[in-house]
């Protein structure tokens, strides 16, 4: 480690003096840096503010170069375009047009009855923003196009913990080996400790031992040990352990086939703990959402995947300049984890998703997923007729660009249901819109081993069936549902499995439910449901409506609940006096919203005897979205 007693100069080594009569004496190494960074000054460059992605749109219509007597008859994008390619320190980068549809109500161009065209993407600094933003007095819409996140839990640190590595002191190497079923070693598992002066974090090797460094020479200050397979195999969360520095330590970890609800996957095909709980397994097998389409935007899909090589559309966004067919390469796993919960095949191998024979497009976001480029993914939905699209992301704040799009989505028809997001805070961005269906998560203590990290994620809200509030979900009022979100077992890359936790694993559990209505549900069958804003609002009427109560949380946190596939499909409910029933009329079910006689929403287990038509006995008149937030 560097020593603090000298500075560098005073121990940089002595050079010859070059001057002829070395009356200068000697000169030292430093002295001659000095002359090199005096030269790497002068052919250097200045740092300035680097330029960013703006989303630029008009609100209303506009003409010449933005200025304050610009706002003329009704142009498009294009002058827009045209606009900011003559204005100073302005790349346009990328135009987003918006074919067919009208924007919402407020939303610029189409309170006017013009078609709304896309968004021009250009690199400018925050100071041409601002600049563009006032000249446009209001009325052009100029946004930081932000970066979109995958929403996985991050492990949850300790608090406290700094960032100050020591230059000095007592350093020791801990050694702990990974081996899995029969004692083989695992690689690329990995491996962190917590406690002590720092956390430290390693990856196995082809040994199966990950090499850790602690400062102290003390392991007894350890006061967390996590270990996180890549895949096939569960965590492992020790608190507390008793590790030794003198040998190697050794940890065990469970394959995920040898819990009881795996047994032999994936040779024998199981079902996930969350489809068992929303009851697909009671659901007849020839309901498999066949004439229905999914859009998953996300990180791709692998299709090298058994349970995924039956996906045949996709579109990679970020790349569509160079590549657009390379959506099918997958470098997290995360959009394969999703794409198998809603639709991944049962050929008697792996774990069979909610609607197996639902058309699956893929939209690759990730890595380097922008507000531009969903709006873009979305683009492509509406084009292609998608019915649901799942959306495991999310983003810093709310965007009125991305809005627009949203709501230009929901017109056509298609249905949006989105991730609420991990930071066990106020619901993200985009699912805190409301016209969006959010998701929360939940879990079940029964449904993972007891010292797998899925532990660390069981919230106080535990009911006497074992379901909990996951505690990293966000939570408001604009939850709409929950989902099971943790200890997740699904499809990651190439061939694999791998039990996940987060938001994004309760989404694709409602939009495979979603497909499935869609495709068997028979008032979506009929013509009087077209592709529209209210065939939007009434799946997600029909979701919600299917909801059951689960854990003992309020509905910030569970929204109507649990959606059970035998209500939402209107079949047959085995068991019509379930308790959750008369809490889920509770919670308002709009006049006439099941077809039938009357008592029909009791026979399908979503509310009392006698619910009939609005103004006759037993009917109940009630705002059906009273439990969601205007705003977004």
């Amino acid at each position: 480690m560097p020593k603090h007693t000298k500075s560098a100069a005073s121990e940089a080594p002595e050079t010859p003096d070059p001057t002829p009569d070395g009356a200068a004496g000697k000169r030292t190494a430093a002295a001659e840096g000095a002359v090199d960074g005096a030269a790497a000054i002068a052919r250097g460059r200045p740092v300035v503010e680097r330029k960013k992605k703006y989303l630029v749109a008009p609100r209303t219509a506009l003409g010449g170069a933005f200025g304050a007597s610009s706002w003329v008859a009704p142009l498009g994008l294009s002058a827009v375009q045209q606009a900011l390619h003559a204005l100073p320190d302005i790349d346009v980068v990328d135009t987003i047009a918006t074919r067919g549809g009208m924007a919402p109500a407020g939303f610029g161009p189409a309170s006017m009855g013009e078609p709304a065209d896309g968004v021009v993407v250009a690199r400018m600094t925050d100071q041409k923003a601002g600049e563009l933003f006032q000249r446009g007095q209001g009325q052009l819409l100029v946004e930081r196009d932000q970066h979109l996140e995958l929403l996985d839990p991050m492990l949850r640190r300790p608090d406290l913990v700094n960032s100050l590595t020591p230059y000095q002191g007592p350093q020791a190497e801990l050694l702990l080996a990974v081996v899995g079923k029969d004692g083989v070693p695992l690689a690329d598992v990995e491996v962190s400790l917590f406690g002590g002066a720092l956390p430290s974090t390693a990856v196995t090797g082809p040994d199966g031992v990950a090499r850790l460094r602690l400062y102290g020479e003390d392991a007894h200050t350890i006061s967390g040990l996590y270990v996180k397979p890549r895949t096939d195999y569960w965590s492992l969360y020790q608190r507390d352990p008793d590790l030794s520095l003198d040998e190697p330590n050794v940890v065990m970890v469970r394959a995920l086939a040898d819990w009881p609800a795996l047994r032999g996957m994936p040779q024998q095909a199981a079902l996930g703990w969350g489809a068992r709980a929303m009851r697909l397994d009671q659901v007849p097998q020839q309901f498999r959402g066949r004439g229905v389409k999914i859009a998953v935007i996300d990180s791709g899909a692998a299709t090298t995947h058994g349970n995924l090589n039956q996906i045949r559309s996709g579109f990679d966004v970020v790349n569509k300049q160079v590549d657009r067919s390379t959506w099918n390469v997958d470098t997290f796993g995360h959009g394969s984890h999703c794409a198998g919960v809603i639709a991944a095949t049962d050929p008697a191998w792996g774990i069979r998703g909610f609607a197996p024979e639902a058309e699956i497009h893929v939209c690759k976001l990730f890595p380097g997923g922008q507000v531009s480029q969903l709006i873009d993914a979305l683009e492509y939905c509406i084009e292609q007729g998608i019915d649901v699209v799942n959306m495991s992301l999310g983003g810093g704040s709310p965007s009125e660009a991305l809005e627009r799009q949203i709501v230009r989505a929901r017109q056509a028809g298609v249905a949006c249901i989105a991730a609420a997001g991990n930071s066990a805070a106020a619901v993200q961005y985009p699912a805190s819109s409301p016209h969006v269906l959010a998701v929360a998560a939940i879990g079940n203590v029964h449904e993972f081993p007891p010292d797998s990290y899925h532990a660390e994620t069981i919230g106080p809200d535990r009911d006497a069936q074992g379901y909990f509030t996951a505690r990293f979900s966000c939570f408001g009022p604009q939850v709409d549902v929950c989902a099971p979100g943790v200890a997740i077992v699904s499809s990651v890359p190439p061939n694999n499995f791998a039990a996940w936790d987060g938001t994004s694993m309760a989404a694709p559990h409602v939009t495979g439910l979603a497909a499935l209505v869609l495709a068997h549900r028979p008032e979506f069958q009929s013509m009087s449901l077209p592709r529209s804003p209210e065939r939007v609002e009434r799946l997600f009427q029909v979701l919600r409506m299917s909801a059951r109560p689960v854990t003992v949380s309020d509905p910030n946190r569970i929204g109507y609940g649990l959606p059970d596939a035998l209500v939402a499909l209107g079949l047959p409910v085995a068991q019509p006096g379930m308790a959750w029933q008369s809490v889920a009329a509770g919670f308002g079910i709009p006049a006439g919203m099941f077809a039938g006689a009357p008592g029909d929403g009791a026979r399908m287990g979503v509310g009392p005897p006698g619910i009939g038509a609005a103004g006759q006995p037993g009917a109940i008149n009630y705002p059906f979205r009273a439990l969601r937030s205007s705003g977004w």
